[in-house]
Order: structure tokens, then sequence, then C-alpha cells
């Protein structure tokens, strides 16, 4: 029971705290640019951050997608994210782009690590909101190293509304703790998109049977991965083929 009480407190009390006036910079910067969606403010904790919302254009409301950014930036970010945001709903999916913690801006991976547990509590707090809105099929998108606090959160997650799991650019890079990856994938049940481009960095695009094997190993039968041809890991000048590829793997989640 010692060790057991030890775990919590690793769980609740991060090592190291996230720049929260950077963040209110980041919130300050694109409250008043959003055209699409609209800013919502969700509580985590003590800790009030900004969200994204956006409304399915389509009639059929086919569910709800939860989206995770990546290092060090915001929910409106224009890469990976903001096509994701804006475009799905025109799928019948609506999106909530979640603000993650960040620290400063010459902040390398592996000190994100520390700040992981200040994430899972955003990402349990955009779930409630769509549980609120209704929303009966969830599905969670991380991009880089939000595709990697995504795996953790999904790795844990008993939520039954909880769908499916999309990473985009996720690394397969071996590390310990939270930054596990592989073992992350290995506990993962819910259908899974393994996205990336041809010339995503080399923690991405060198793990991938390395991810596989590791999503096999658990019995994921529903883990599948998609390489978009010409894209890098921001997917620059790839939105469109990025987008298409979601909305079809969406599509067959919730076909009848």
């Amino acid at each position: 029971m010692k060790n057991f009480s030890w775990l919590i407190l690793l769980w609740v009390i991060p090592t190291q705290a996230s720049d929260l006036q950077r963040e209110a910079r980041w919130a300050n910067q694109i409250v008043d640019a959003i055209v699409v969606g609209e800013p919502i403010w969700l509580e985590a904790g003590n800790h009030r951050f900004l969200s994204i919302y956006t409304e399915p254009t389509d009639e059929k409301r086919r569910g709800a997608l939860i989206l995770v950014h990546g290092i060090g930036v915001h929910p409106d970010w224009p890469e990976v994210i903001n096509p994701l945001r804006e475009q799905l709903p025109e799928q019948g999916w609506a999106t909530l782009s979640l603000q993650m913690p960040v620290l400063s801006a010459d902040a390398g991976v592996n000190e994100y690590y520390p700040i992981f547990p200040e994430a899972l509590p955003r990402i349990e707090a955009g779930m409630r909101y769509l549980h609120q809105q209704g929303y009966q099929t969830l599905v969670i998108a991380g991009h880089s190293l939000g595709s990697e606090m995504a795996a953790y959160w999904v790795s844990q997650s008993t939520d039954g509304a909880l769908k499916g799991f999309i990473a985009v650019g996720l690394s397969g890079a071996e590390r310990a703790g939270y930054g596990d990856t592989l073992g992350h994938l290995e506990k993962i049940a819910q259908p899974t998109l393994d996205i990336f481009g041809e010339h995503d960095l080399r923690t991405v695009s060198l793990t991938r049977t390395a991810r596989l094997d590791a999503a096999r190993r658990g019995g994921n039968s529903a883990y599948s991965q998609v390489e978009v041809k010409g894209a890098g890991h921001m997917f620059r000048g790839y939105d469109a083929p990025l987008v298409e590829a979601v909305a079809k793997w969406l599509g067959g989640l919730t076909r009848d």
C-alpha cells in the first residue's frame, strides 16, 4: 500500500510546472483571430485553459474529436491542428482543440515528459465537455508530442465513449515512463490510425515497424498505418491528403 500511494503522488504532482504565462500569451494572441469555431474555457484542477470547439456543419452528427497539439504551440496551430479542427466538422465531426501545457520556447522534448501529468486532466476536461454536448462517439487525435500525450491517456482510459485514437507523427523512440510510446500502444485496444509523412522525423519513420509490432503484441487488430506521400512532420502543403486520410478512417469507424 505504501508503494501504491507513492505512485499516486507521482501521477498527480508533476516534478516540473508548465509555463502558464506563455500559455496565457498564446491565448491572448489567438482568441480574437478565431473565425471558425468558438473559444471555450475549461478547467483542470485549479487552472482555466483555452479550448476551441467547432460544431459539425453536416446534418448528421457522427461524433466528436479531441485534438491535442504538439510541443510548445497552441490549439489553433496552422499546421496539422487547424486543418483538422476546421475541416472535419464538414464531415459531421465536431472538434474540440485543447491548449496543452507548454514550457519555454527553448525547451526540448525530454523536458516535457515531467509535465505529462498536467496534460491528462485537460484531456479529461475535454471529454467531460463533449459528453455534456451529448456526443456518444468520441475520438482523440494528437500530433507529434501531443500524440504521445494522447497515447498515454488512451492507454489508461476506461471511457466507453472513446471509440478511436489517431496519432499523427507519433514517435516510437524507446523512452521510459510517460514517454514509453511502445508500451502505451501495447495497452490500447481502441481502433488506432497511425499516420505519418513520407519524410517525417527519423524518430517517427524509423520506428513504424516497432509501433506496428507493439500494437500486435497488445492484440489490437484494428491498428493501421497510413503514410502520406511527400509530406514531412508538419504536413506543410499536405493538409488535403492528411484531412482526407483522417476523414476516410473516421468514416469507416462509424459506418453502419
